[in-house]
């Protein structure tokens, strides 16, 4: 008899601990997209900060013009790229990407969505970068035509702490 009261205590107990472990995963599960879709919700609700940067100049100088750019984590942007040189240029930036949410890409009549690491501007093209600021740190940005980092078309991106 005390036997089967151990057995049936010990079955209850682990149903008990099933149960409060499932609960606590449904919980998680529940309410972990709706605070994402809130989340991401109040952000795409924020107008984005305009930021304006020129790949390279009219005189064809090889820079980024501003070459430091700065963001605040959480925040919306829209990075404007021109190129008003009679050359093409890359912002290439990869660690930065990787450490934002991309909305959107738009250039012309197109519309890109998704990752994006690296943007090429032939000469007179024109690109908006809409993204929010993720992780604070501090990020290269380069054009990797040869030739070009090396006569200065390079730059820094720093993300700071939203607090």
């Amino acid at each position: 008899m005390i036997r089967f009261i151990a057995k049936v205590s010990l079955q209850l107990l682990q149903c008990m601990y099933l149960t409060v472990v499932l609960l606590l995963c449904f919980s998680l599960i529940i309410t972990s997209p709706v605070l994402a879709a809130n989340y991401s919700g109040d952000l795409l609700k924020q107008t984005p900060t305009e930021v304006t940067v020129s790949l390279g100049n009219a005189a064809n100088e090889l820079k980024f013009e501003p070459n430091h750019l700065e963001f605040v984590a959480g925040k919306r942007y829209t990075l404007r790229l021109v190129n008003p040189s009679a050359q093409k240029h890359y912002f290439t930036a990869k660690d930065f990407a990787d450490n934002i949410w991309t909305q959107k890409v738009e250039a012309g009549k197109v519309e890109v969505k998704g990752a994006i690491h690296e943007l090429e501007l032939k000469p007179g093209a024109e690109a908006e970068w809409v993204f929010v600021a993720l992780k604070p740190g501090k990020y290269s940005l380069r054009c990797p035509i040869p030739g070009h980092a090396e006569a200065g078309m390079t730059g820094d991106i720093a993300i700071n702490s939203g607090q």
